[in-house]
């Protein structure tokens, strides 16, 4: 699969990333677990079906217009990252819409809003690659 994702998703990446090199043990920590779930659906041979959902790859019942999933990672004390994605019909990519850095605190809480935040990224997404086409 190929991954793609919009600018905000990008920006947070970069200001983790930042944390992560100044020695912030906890961003260390989620930009391992982000960099896992990205390489699990990198590695993704197709879009998963509500048939083949893993433990680490879920449908989240609360989408909105996007039919949305969720990447995991087995339990870790103190940091739960979720990341919220779509995989657009009828192609080999897979938009990362959505991140929950620190489900840990928050709980479901961050599931209960995330139909609504990710249809707008996703809408978000569907314009920044409509102006990157020539």
């Amino acid at each position: 699969m190929q991954i793609d994702w919009p600018a905000d998703f990008d920006r947070w990446l970069d200001a983790l990333e930042d944390r992560a090199e100044k020695g912030d043990s906890q961003a260390k920590q989620v930009l391992i677990l982000v960099t896992a779930a990205l390489k699990h659906l990198q590695d993704l041979s197709e879009a998963p079906s509500r048939d083949t959902e893993t433990a680490t790859l879920r449908w989240v019942r609360q989408s909105g217009r996007h039919p949305l999933w969720r990447v995991s990672h087995p339990y870790r004390a103190g940091v739960a990252v979720r990341l919220i994605c779509w995989f657009p019909p009828d192609s080999d990519t897979v938009v990362v819409a959505l991140f929950a850095g620190d489900k840990a605190r928050i709980g479901d809480v961050f599931y209960n809003s995330v139909a609504g935040r990710a249809d707008g990224l996703i809408d978000q997404w569907k314009r920044e690659a409509m102006r990157r086409q020539p």
